[in-house]
């Protein structure tokens, strides 16, 4: 029989930043828990959970999940109602949860996008799922070019009012559309907490393209994914493609990504995160952590270990002007 899961006393004060999101009254950690893989039924659970205790025991509050992630598409959100069962119930009210619909999840014409029936349908199962009342937050996970923008919007609005949302939020929406939602939700006083989108060192869209910037000066926080390029950011492609690598799987990450530019280039960001005693993935994260528009970063993990690994990044979040200026150099 499993013992009763009780947490650290400590881990608010065990060396864990909370960030405002936006113009609101949330603070999130500046580490949050993405559960994109390695919950779902393919993977063992009592890891899962292991993962879980430790975040929460080390301040991580938050937890990021959506409705297809797993594998299996949504047994992520099943496992998760599993930890709220058998370690969360008593905790609830220090957890903010997230989920999102957008992405294909079922069969048929009602199964993705951004229609009403759509998003309404997934929150629902997403709620029973996890076996939850309301989540924190919800987002639209992606834009509907066909889908007319308002409908997509209003459902947001109607979750929070029926509270099966406290906050709203949208991810990877061009920037066009960001600015209606912005206005949209804002007029109807549901205000859009956060904006969540990829952002790292090889991915500096939401710099370029005007979103961070366009968040900030809407009110609304920024929370970046994908903070080490699903691995490119680590050690592990520094000396060739490991034989039990993503990249050697290539379902997200395709060898020919790895060119011999972006090796020079990675191996000089190494040297950089060396010299400030971290590993590339840990100065990966302190670069992304120190950026005064990230509330938070999303970070997964396979292991308890890698997410302690992790959360080292948080110990040096300072950068020196020339540590800066090597790495803008280096990037181009």
């Amino acid at each position: 029989m499993d013992a009763l899961y009780s947490p650290d006393a400590n881990r608010y004060t065990n060396g864990m930043n909370y960030h405002r999101a936006g113009q609101s009254g949330v603070l999130l950690p500046e580490i949050s828990l993405g559960l994109w893989h390695n919950f779902g039924d393919v993977d063992t659970f009592a890891n899962a959970r292991a993962m879980a205790h430790y975040a929460f025991d080390h301040g991580i509050v938050h937890f990021d999940l959506a409705n297809n992630y797993g594998p299996s598409a949504g047994s992520a959100e099943e496992n998760f109602g599993l930890l709220m069962q058998k370690s969360f119930s008593s905790y609830r009210d220090e957890l903010f949860i997230s989920t999102k619909a957008g992405h294909d999840m079922w069969n048929g014409p009602y199964g993705e996008w951004g229609s009403r029936k759509y998003l309404m349908s997934s929150l629902d199962q997403s709620l029973r799922r996890m076996k939850l009342e309301y989540v924190d937050i919800f987002y639209s996970h992606r834009f509907d070019p066909v889908t007319p923008l308002e409908e997509t919007l209003q459902t947001l609005v109607d979750v929070v009012r029926q509270g099966k949302a406290l906050y709203v939020g949208i991810s990877k929406y061009p920037k066009e559309a960001a600015k209606k939602a912005y206005r949209y939700l804002e007029e109807r006083d549901v205000h859009c907490l956060l904006y969540q989108g990829r952002y790292n060192l090889l991915n500096r869209e939401p710099e370029e393209e005007g979103i961070l910037k366009q968040a900030q000066q809407n009110g609304t926080g920024f929370i970046a994914f994908s903070p080490l390029a699903q691995g490119l950011l680590t050690n592990r492609y520094l000396n060739g493609i490991p034989s039990d690598s993503r990249m050697s799987k290539g379902v997200f990450l395709k060898e020919n990504v790895l060119t011999q530019d972006l090796l020079s280039r990675l191996t000089a960001l190494n040297e950089v995160a060396l010299r400030r005693g971290q590993t590339l993935a840990e100065m990966s994260l302190s670069w992304l952590v120190h950026q005064e528009t990230v509330t938070s970063v999303i970070v997964g993990a396979s292991s308890v270990a890698q997410l302690a690994d992790n959360l080292k990044a948080t110990e040096n979040t300072e950068f020196a002007p020339e540590e800066l200026a090597r790495i803008e150099e280096i990037l181009g």
